[in-house]
């Protein structure tokens, strides 16, 4: 028999959806029947799987050590701790903390120092830099989620054990080669918290690039969009069809020179390439995009400032009832912004 309690990082949950967690190679029909013949109950008593769990309840599982084992694995998404792995144990973690008194900590993958933005006991953003993954594409990809996994444990928000029934989680994704804020839920209550905000466009979410041509007056537009999965290239239509989702995105110019205008960007709706696609469709290639952007364009600004990826950058969130978040502008875009003229304003 195993008795467990439940803290706050696993209150909010039903019942049956916390048991498949802890018995993570169990059918949900063997943890159906497990409630019904009462060899799993909450606070003593029968359970039918569909109660919402509180902190301090009390779930016994009478089964032998051998079917618990048989139905368990430890997995904790980070092969450094799982139960079983050759890495386990063997992590060492370097933290640090920046001058200004945020916490920062280096990763065990070369490259990704995780920065971060804005933190609470229940929500977590972070800085993605170009060229890092939001989440793992491939079994042994690190990407950002891994590494706010390993900054949990390091910080002690977390532990082994806490990782087996929750995992801090991203609410926000970002192509590979933009940069910027990253929402994560570091608690069940952060992570449900995010996920009604985006759910319910509640959050204002504002982004940076950089494009070609001059825009010299806000605009404000919805469109359909419509994504071609063979080649990963969405396009922008002005009328419904089957299979187009609609978007809605406002471009407002902050600095207009030489051919080139530094936008911010509010995404209204957030669907696959919809920034970099509605630029194009308007006339406004995004600077360095090889998918959407102007061939002869990109390669100036490659061969002057070895630019090769586009300029998008995920600058500023505005969450209800948490202070905005802001992430500056990455040296890459700041020296490309600088060369061409194109200055941020103050109030940005």
């Amino acid at each position: 028999m195993q008795e467990l309690t439940i803290t706050d990082l696993e209150a909010g949950q039903r019942l049956n959806k916390y048991m498949m967690k802890y018995l993570n190679q169990a059918p949900s029909s063997f943890i159906y029947k497990m409630l019904r013949k009462k060899n799993i109950t909450r606070n003593g008593k029968k359970a039918s799987g569909d109660e919402i769990l509180e902190c301090g309840d009390v779930i016994k599982v009478f089964l032998a050590d051998e079917t618990i084992e048989k139905f368990r694995v430890v997995n904790t998404g980070n092969p450094h701790f799982d139960r079983g792995s050759k890495q386990h144990n063997s992590v060492k973690s370097a933290d640090s903390t920046t001058s200004d008194g945020s916490a920062q900590a280096s990763r065990q993958k070369p490259g990704i120092t995780l920065q971060i933005l804005y933190q609470d006991p229940d929500i977590l953003a972070v800085h993605k830099p170009v060229g890092v993954l939001s989440q793992k594409a491939k079994k042994d990809d690190y990407s950002i989620n891994e590494a706010i996994v390993d900054y949990c444990l390091s910080m002690r928000i977390l532990s082994e054990k806490q990782l087996e029934t929750f995992h801090p989680s991203i609410s926000n994704r970002l192509d590979r080669n933009t940069s910027g804020i990253i929402l994560a839920g570091i608690s069940l209550k952060g992570s449900q918290m995010l996920a009604r905000i985006l759910k319910g466009h509640t959050c204002e979410k504002y982004y940076y690039t950089i494009v070609a041509g001059e825009m010299k007056q806000r605009i404000h537009e919805k469109a359909y969009i419509v994504k071609d999965t063979k080649k990963n290239q969405s396009k922008i239509q002005k009328l419904e069809s089957p299979g187009a989702s609609m978007i809605e995105t406002a471009f407002t110019p902050l600095c207009v020179k030489n051919g080139f205008t530094l936008l911010q960007v509010q995404l209204f709706t957030g669907k696959s390439h919809q920034i970099r696609a509605h630029l194009q469709s308007l006339g406004y290639p995004m600077a360095g995009d090889t998918k959407y952007g102007n061939p002869a364009v990109n390669r100036k600004l490659r061969e002057r400032y070895h630019l090769n990826h586009q300029l998008l950058h995920a600058g500023r969130l505005v969450l209800p009832d948490i202070p905005e978040i802001t992430d500056p502008l990455p040296a890459e875009f700041q020296k490309v912004a600088d060369g061409l003229g194109l200055k941020l304003p103050a109030n940005h």
